[in-house]
């Protein structure tokens, strides 16, 4: 039998936040932050639920890293 997704739980919370606040993000952000916290839990990939979490964790790691002056060479 699969495992059940560690992060499920978050992510219905997500849904069920969102429906209640006609989808406005910023009314979301407290289950926002629990899934981040749950899905730094567990190594990527380890739950589906946090596929989107881990592409927005990695543009913040770009962004981060261009902010601190490491930038590609130009072409």
């Amino acid at each position: 039998m699969p495992q059940k997704d560690p992060c499920q739980k978050q992510a219905c919370e997500i849904q069920k936040c969102l429906q209640a606040n006609n989808y406005l993000e910023a009314r979301c952000e407290a289950v926002l932050q629990e899934m981040r916290r749950c899905c730094a839990l567990y190594p990527k990939g380890r739950s589906i639920c946090c596929s989107g979490f881990e592409k927005e964790e990695r543009e913040r790691e770009k962004l981060k890293a261009a902010s601190n002056g490491i930038h590609a060479a130009p072409q």
